[in-house]
Formats: structure tokens, C-alpha cells, sequence
């Protein structure tokens, strides 16, 4: 009797229980993809208000940095380990990134610092786990996109939050160095010119939300997150964001992808040509300045030609990662009275493609420059092919085309555990995932 009324039931246990292990794992995979991105937006130190810049590498925002990351990758790669199939394990491994990364680290050899260079790239490694735990522990793109949209809401309305009751830490003051700022927004980030493009690659994510099912939860973050950039008071940014919207849903639109990339390459040589052209001639200056009224772009053209005059220095093989605006020859340099900025006190170049050839030379700086703004295109076109792709490849294409943009005025390229740069890092390795793999549909 006993045998009888319990064996039967032993099956039915264990596919019980085999069946709650995998709804646990596919919970748990969910939310660390939500969290991983939630934050990737976030930062590990936000709210920091008006804090004095610390040149050196051993500030307490490295340390929590370094620690924080450092745990984040050794739980994201277990979770990996643990949750995604092994075949897939071994092809998230990217000949893209191998090259970036190994690019970089070359670099390193030219730094005044090589082991300080090699330390802080090791930062952008570890943090890339967590960019590839957030793309590829969700087991299909509704799980991706549910855990995504509660993160992402979640971090945008607690920035609304803290306007009212941190307004000290999350909208600039007169306080500190630039006055002129004053009034405008920044949330949980340092700068409004780090909030802006972050803020615009979250209302690019709303969309994306809204189009993949999520609408209520997509559209409240777009038009939150759009009305936060609009507060923080950057023209740049203000005016990129919507066109890299209209490129991919016109061209979705009218089926034509080929054609959003075709007039995104022309307005990128058209910027390029209004930015950094006008340092090397006096022609497109003039036609600048008649477009707008700051041809200098807030004095980054004064820093342009400071870095531009600086390249033939090491034309092949660069000054190295991380080295070149930190390294003592600038910071022992005379104070220039009558230049804009002074350079001794910056850590970039303000423009990710001159800063690129600054830092890794010519080839290594075209390189990475075409790894990871050119070949997302093509990684686009193949993710094309497959309708179910085309709501995530969208997404991630419209990041790279903002981000061409913003490289313009801001360097970010492999710059550790900057937004900026994590976000961008998304899109791109999304790209190529979503080209190789595909974008996983929910379980049948």
C-alpha cells in the first residue's frame, strides 16, 4: 500500500521540482539583467554633488570602482557559468572585442604609467562581464525587456525624486567651477554633460520598450527620460537625440535601412566637418560660425588643436591608454592665460575620435574608431535578416548613431565604468550577438 500511494508520486516530484529550479533560474537570470543595466545607468558612487576633481588614481571613487566591479564580474560571470548553455558561453566571445581589447592593452606599453594604464584597463574588462551578463542571462528578449523597463523606470524616477529632495546633489549649483551651469539638471551623475547622452540612450531604451511590448512602463521612460535631457541644458545632445531617432524609425518606416545608413554617414562627415574640421580649416570655420552662434562648442576647440598638435608626437603607436592628459608633462606645464581651457587641468580630449588616435596611434586609433562605429552597420544588416531581431537591433543601432554623435564632444571610448561608455559598450556587443545568435523569443 505504502508503495503503492508514494512511488507513482516520485516522477511527479521530481518534475516538480525540475520544473521550479528552472523557473527560479530564468527569475533569477531576469533580474540580475535588469540590475546589471539598472547599474551600468547608475554608477557605483551617484549623487556625488560638487565634488573637487582628484587627478591621481587613488581616489576613493577608484577604490569603490575597482572593489565594486571587481565583485559585479566574478558574480555575472558565476551567473553566466550557471544559467547560459555552454555553446552559447563559448560564442559570446567576440573577435570584435579581443581586438579592442587587445589593441588597448598594446597601448599600455607607450604609457608614461604602463602598469597604472594596464590596472585601469583591467576595470574596463571586468566591467564588459557585466555588459555581457546584462545581454545574455535573460533566457528571451520579453524577460529582457519586463526586467530592463522595471530597472531603468525605477532609476529615472528616483532622479525625479532627488530634484526634490537632494536638489543640492542632483541640479548644478553656482558652487564649484563653473557658475554657468547653474539651474541645470544631472541627477544622479557628476556632470550634465555626462547626464545628457545617458539620459538619451534611456529614452532610446523606452522606445524600445514600447515597441517590444512593454508600452505603459517604454513610454513613460522615454518621455521622462527626454524631459530630463531637456533640462539639462545641452544644445548638442538636444539636437543629436531626436535625429538618431528619426534615421531608424524612418527608415523602419519606409523600409529602407539601408538608406538610414546612408544619411547617417553623410550627417557624420557633416559633423565632423562643423567640429573638428574647423581647427584644420579656416573655410569651415567661417561657414560654422555662421550656423551657429559658438563656433568654439564652450572653448573644445582650443583643446582640439592642443591634441591634435600633439599626435605626430607618437603618430604609430600613441601615448597609451589613459596616459596622455594625466601624464606629468601636461600637468607641469605653464599656464596658458589666454587659452579657453587650461589642459593641465582635464582628463580628456573632449572628442572620443581625436582622443582615440591620441591614445593608440593612427592604425590603432582607425581601428577602434571602425570596430565600434562602422561595423555595428554590418552587424545591423545581418541582424536584419530575422524579423524577430529587428525591435533589439533597432535599439542598439540607434545608441551607436547617437553615440557617433556625441564622440564629437565628449571621449569615453573604453573609459572603465563610465555610463557613456558602458551604454555605447551595449549597443555594440548587443549588435553583434543579435547578428551571430539571434535575439531569443519567449519559450514555447
Amino acid at each position: 500500500m505504502t508503495m503503492q500511494t508514494y512511488h507513482p508520486a516520485a516522477p511527479m516530484s521530481l518534475e516538480a521540482n525540475e520544473h521550479l529550479k528552472a523557473r527560479f533560474l530564468k527569475t533569477l537570470a531576469a533580474f540580475l539583467s535588469g540590475a546589471g543595466l539598472f547599474l551600468i545607468a547608475l554608477t557605483l558612487i551617484p549623487f556625488q554633488g560638487v565634488v573637487a576633481v582628484d587627478l591621481s588614481s587613488g581616489n576613493e571613487g577608484n577604490i569603490i570602482n575597482q572593489v565594486g566591479y571587481l565583485g559585479l564580474g566574478v558574480v555575472y560571470l558565476a551567473a553566466m557559468l550557471l544559467i547560459v548553455e555552454r555553446r552559447t558561453m563559448v560564442r559570446i566571445l567576440s573577435p570584435t572585442w579581443l581586438l579592442i581589447f587587445g589593441i588597448a592593452f598594446i597601448s599600455c606599453l607607450q604609457s608614461y604609467d604602463p602598469t597604472a594604464s594596464a590596472r585601469g584597463l583591467m576595470l574596463s574588462l571586468v566591467a564588459m562581464i557585466l555588459v555581457a551578463g546584462v545581454l545574455v542571462l535573460p533566457r528571451s528578449e520579453e524577460d529582457f525587456v519586463n526586467a530592463g523597463a522595471n530597472a531603468i523606470l525605477l532609476l529615472v524616477l528616483i532622479d525625479y525624486a532627488a530634484l526634490f529632495i537632494v536638489p543640492d546633489r542632483a541640479i548644478h549649483s553656482a558652487a564649484g567651477g563653473e557658475p554657468w551651469h547653474a539651474g541645470f539638471w544631472k541627477g544622479h551623475l557628476l556632470h550634465k554633460n555626462v547626464t545628457a547622452p545617458v539620459f538619451s540612450v534611456l529614452c532610446v531604451f523606452g522606445i524600445y520598450c514600447f515597441r517590444a511590448g512593454a508600452r505603459v512602463r517604454g513610454a513613460l521612460i522615454a518621455l521622462l527620460a527626454m524631459n530630463f535631457v531637456l533640462h539639462t541644458g545641452s544644445k548638442t545632445t538636444i539636437g543629436f537625440l531626436p535625429i538618431a531617432i528619426l534615421f531608424v524609425l524612418g527608415g523602419r518606416a519606409v523600409g529602407r535601412p539601408g538608406l538610414m545608413i546612408l544619411g547617417h554617414f553623410l550627417f557624420t562627415i557633416l559633423i565632423f566637418a562643423l567640429t573638428l574640421g574647423t581647427i584644420y580649416s579656416d573655410q569651415l570655420l567661417a561657414v560654422t560660425t555662421a550656423l551657429l552662434d559658438d563656433p568654439t562648442y564652450t572653448g573644445r576647440d582650443a583643446i582640439w588643436r592642443f591634441a591634435s598638435t600633439s599626435i605626430p608626437d607618437h603618430l604609430w603607436a600613441g601615448h597609451g591608454y589613459a596616459s596622455f592628459w594625466l601624464s606629468p608633462v601636461i600637468r607641469g606645464l605653464e599656464a596658458d592665460f589666454e587659452a579657453t581651457w587650461d589642459v593641465r587641468g582635464i582628463v580628456s580630449g573632449h572628442n572620443s575620435y581625436l582622443d582615440a588616435v591620441l591614445t593608440f596611434g593612427l592604425p590603432g586609433g582607425i581601428a577602434i574608431i571602425l570596430l565600434l562605429f562602422v561595423k555595428p552597420f554590418y552587424d545591423y544588416a545581418r541582424a536584419n535578416q530575422r524579423a524577430g531581431n529587428r525591435h533589439f537591433a533597432d535599439f542598439c543601432i540607434m545608441v551607436v548613431i547617437f553615440m557617433t554623435y556625441n564622440s564629437m564632444m565628449e571621449s569615453f571610448f573604453l573609459n572603465r565604468a563610465d555610463p557613456m561608455w558602458l551604454l555605447t559598450a551595449v549597443a555594440v556587443y548587443g549588435l553583434g550577438l543579435a547578428a551571430r545568435l539571434g535575439v531569443r523569443g519567449p519559450p514555447r
